[in-house]
């Protein structure tokens, strides 16, 4: 008989289950009660119930480990610094979602040579979240494939679903059953309803199909995520990170009867592709909440050890510290930023 499917699949491939990977590198004691915690804390932020405001900062997305847990080190000495006005939270990005080609991430293919070994990037992932978790800081990333959290959420305080995918219901179904706050990018040309809308989609029960921690294909149900949020981060017309914008957010949220707060993000279409504007953003943004804005609780920057990106073409020569996907600021200019919020929010009349 003629074959009529999996025509265009060269091989399948078996994958480590979501339990036996979490056997490897299990949560201790120790990383659950910060993933707890600062989970905790950033639904209060986003209600304004706690007076503080989050900064989710890290590299574009994970390519070296060393080079990330030299930043996470970093970042959790300036955490020490600015605690009692900022929580810093660790964008550790493992997937990438792509228009075209390109490289998909570590998870997809960590050794950076096409050979895509799936399940040595899934053990990275996990194994550094880990170190990360360690040292006491909490973790940012983007889920783009409905499996993964499976492997990875337990070690994540936020999570973020992204411009291209904010309008896919699988993604609003998966939302709705994470376990930590979620924000939603508006889309790429800018508009702000899709975001609302995957908002109030991923605040509902859902059932949809996934897989379980043995790897088995299962319904999921869902009780709805409560703590879903507004990302904001310009689009095809420009950044949308002025008072303006955030005051028509604010009218389109009220009305939609979405009582947490947003999120802007100060690269991708916010600094117009050019990391040397996400300063623009970041200052322009924290003189907002510095003169009382409530509605902004959160901002992201793309920053690494080493400021601009390298592209991928030159494995064995990579610069350390420098990303390989989108551009980001350095270390120094990093500090500098969060320090200034935290000294203006401090000062907010």
């Amino acid at each position: 008989m003629e074959l009529t499917d999996n025509l265009n699949i060269k091989e399948f491939k078996p994958l480590i289950t979501p339990k036996k990977l979490k056997d490897e590198f299990p949560v201790n004691e120790q990383a659950a009660r910060l993933v707890a915690r600062s989970r905790n804390i950033i639904q209060d932020i986003l209600l304004n119930r706690d007076r503080r405001r989050m900064v989710i900062v890290g590299p574009c997305s994970i390519h070296d480990c060393k080079a990330t847990g030299e930043y996470a080190g970093r970042l959790r000495r300036l955490q020490d610094e600015v605690e009692n006005n900022i929580l810093i939270i660790m964008r550790a990005y493992f997937e990438k979602p792509r228009s075209t080609l390109g490289w998909k991430g570590m998870i997809y293919d960590p050794h950076l040579d096409n050979s895509y070994d799936i399940q040595e990037g899934l053990r990275q992932a996990r194994g550094l979240l880990f170190e990360i978790a360690k040292i006491g800081l909490p973790i940012a990333t983007e889920f783009l494939d409905p499996i993964v959290p499976q492997y990875l959420a337990d070690l994540v305080s936020w999570a973020a679903i992204g411009a291209r995918t904010t309008e896919s219901q699988i993604h609003r179904q998966m939302a709705s059953g994470l376990s930590m706050p979620v924000g939603f990018k508006n889309s790429t040309d800018g508009n702000l309803t899709t975001a609302i809308d995957a908002v109030k989609a991923a605040s509902s029960a859902h059932s949809f199909m996934g897989v379980d921690r043995n790897g088995k294909v299962i319904i999921a149900e869902t009780s709805g995520n409560e703590y879903c949020h507004l990302v904001m981060r310009g689009g095809t017309v420009g950044p949308n990170y002025g008072s303006e914008y955030v005051a028509f957010a604010n009218v389109l949220l009220r009305k939609a009867g979405i009582a947490t707060g947003l999120v802007i993000d100060c690269s991708h279409a916010n600094s117009q592709k050019d990391y040397k504007q996400q300063r623009l953003a970041f200052l322009d943004v924290a003189g907002q909440i510095k003169q009382g804005n409530r509605l902004i609780t959160g901002l992201m920057l793309e920053s690494f050890l080493r400021q601009g990106s390298q592209p991928l073409d030159k494995v064995r020569n990579l610069k350390y510290g420098v990303s390989l996907t989108d551009s980001c600021i350095g270390w120094e200019e990093t500090e500098e930023l969060i320090r200034r919020l935290s000294e203006m929010y401090s000062a907010r009349i």
